[in-house]
């Protein structure tokens, strides 16, 4: 007999977490496939795609076995180096804020660089995730003014290697820096499509994030693309202590590759952009995946001047050189410059191509995640338990029926909506999509982020 679980948005009714009867305590454990077996799998299923125009929205079932045993509320945070976050806003200087804000974009999925692709867990309507960084207070400042103008950055003198880098250290923990807390808030507030909401929030450096995280996803037959919805308008960072300064980051195209080949990879391609209102500035960051003449995991980047009520710039060489502050360049897996004023990077020496990011010596920072007795049966961690212990078991067929249910369950329940014209309204989000791609806290939200703050994990007060 399998196990049930009855997961209800939090708010509600207390769920029944899955648990495990003596049988699948008894389960024996499987032999795990091999990457290749996994990869004929994967194939076998995503083959029957072909044509579809978004196979986010179909939100077809993997078995256990393909599956990253983690939640996808828990994946994406964007907080991969949290020092680079907390760095943001530091500079009185527009042009160097625009800076940290790129250093900050190139560590937000590190794990993609120091990484293989994988598939977490898809998320139920509801479900939550809640966790803390302490961020080192590392990262080394951008000041430009003193070290040159726009025709040029004459980097301090000594190693180039060492001297020019403003790229963010890995994170050591050794009480050399001080450590800024930064707490994490996801809910997933929509099930067709799928969208959930997210809010990042540092209060000691007047510093939040947020945005709505929606992917869609085409099979062309030898490759995943992978793009952001419709209702994905980026990550929109405020800084509170700077009259509510805001950057808007939109998301490039991603490919998953090497189907045929039997090795996964991802690539991003096309463009990007960080714009800011306040400051009249914009980067454009093209992304190279393909082609013959140019390297793949390639990024070009320029920052320039421009018009918020008339921004019609989109590719690079759009910008005249007399509107361009700054330029970029390098492999985004590896290494990205930057340089000052309108000449192509590879033009200036060595000693004035300043590393804005060095990814090789950076790792992904750890969470602080609740205590398991703290979490809500909703909380990502608690709902997905039974899958992922059978999942590190090796237990792939129990796991596969666990996530069964818990996927059928929410598909009963959106049924169920449907069927009595309910809509659902999240909990700790005002909106389930909208507001201009900028959700907003709710009264439980905004206290949720708050205790998290002073490291407290109660919430029974708040969600009842």
């Amino acid at each position: 007999m399998s196990s049930t679980a009855t997961p209800t948005p939090a708010g509600s009714s207390p769920a029944t977490t899955v648990s495990d009867t003596p049988n699948h305590n008894q389960a024996p454990a499987e032999e795990a496939p091999s990457d290749g077996s996994k990869l004929k799998t994967f194939l076998g299923i995503i083959k029957k795609f072909i044509g579809v125009a978004d196979l986010a929205a179909v939100r077809f079932s993997l078995p256990s076995q393909l599956l990253e045993p983690t939640p996808n509320l828990e994946y994406w945070t964007y907080l991969d180096s949290p020092n680079a976050f907390v760095a943001i806003g530091t500079s009185d200087e527009p042009l160097d804020r625009m800076l940290e804000v790129c250093r900050f974009w190139f560590t937000k999925d590190l794990k993609y660089a120091k990484g293989k692709p994988c598939k977490p867990y898809n998320s139920c309507l509801g479900e939550f995730f809640r966790c803390n960084w302490e961020a080192e207070d590392n990262a080394p400042e951008i000041h430009t003014k003193p070290l040159g103008n726009a025709t040029g950055l004459k980097a301090p003198a000594g190693d180039p290697r060492t001297s020019s880098t403003v790229s963010v250290p890995k994170q050591t923990y050794s009480g050399d820096h001080k450590t800024l807390r930064v707490s994490f808030l996801t809910e997933q507030t929509s099930h067709h499509p799928p969208v959930s909401a997210f809010q990042i929030s540092c209060p000691e450096r007047g510093l939040r994030a947020r945005g709505f995280d929606q992917i869609s996803a085409k099979f062309t037959g030898t490759s995943i693309k992978v793009m952001p919805g419709e209702h994905n308008l980026g990550i929109f960072i405020t800084l509170e202590n700077r009259n509510d300064e805001t950057y808007q980051l939109t998301h490039p195209a991603a490919h998953l590759g090497g189907l045929l080949r039997g090795a996964l990879s991802v690539t991003v391609g096309e463009q990007c952009y960080i714009t800011c209102p306040e400051t009249k500035l914009k980067l454009i960051l093209h992304y190279s995946d393909q082609g013959w003449t140019r390297s793949i995991n390639v990024v070009d980047g320029v920052i320039f001047k421009y018009d918020p009520e008339n921004d019609k710039k989109i590719r690079i060489k759009d910008v005249p050189d007399s509107d361009v502050l700054a330029r970029l360049h390098g492999p985004w897996k590896e290494k990205v410059v930057f340089t000052l004023g309108p000449k192509p990077v590879s033009s200036h020496p060595p000693e004035e191509q300043i590393t804005i990011i060095d990814i090789g010596p950076l790792s992904v920072a750890p969470k602080v995640l609740p205590p398991e007795e703290k979490q809500l049966p909703n909380e990502s961690l608690q709902m997905w338990a039974g899958v992922t212990k059978a999942i590190h078991a090796k237990q792939f067929s129990k796991a596969t029926q666990v996530k069964y249910e818990l996927e059928e369950y929410q598909r009963q329940k959106a049924r169920e909506c449907e069927a009595k014209g309910e809509t659902f309204q999240p909990v700790f989000f005002k909106q389930v999509t909208g507001n201009n791609g900028r959700p907003e806290l709710t009264d439980k939200g905004l206290k949720v982020l708050d205790k998290a703050q002073k490291n407290d994990w109660d919430i029974s007060t708040i969600v009842q």
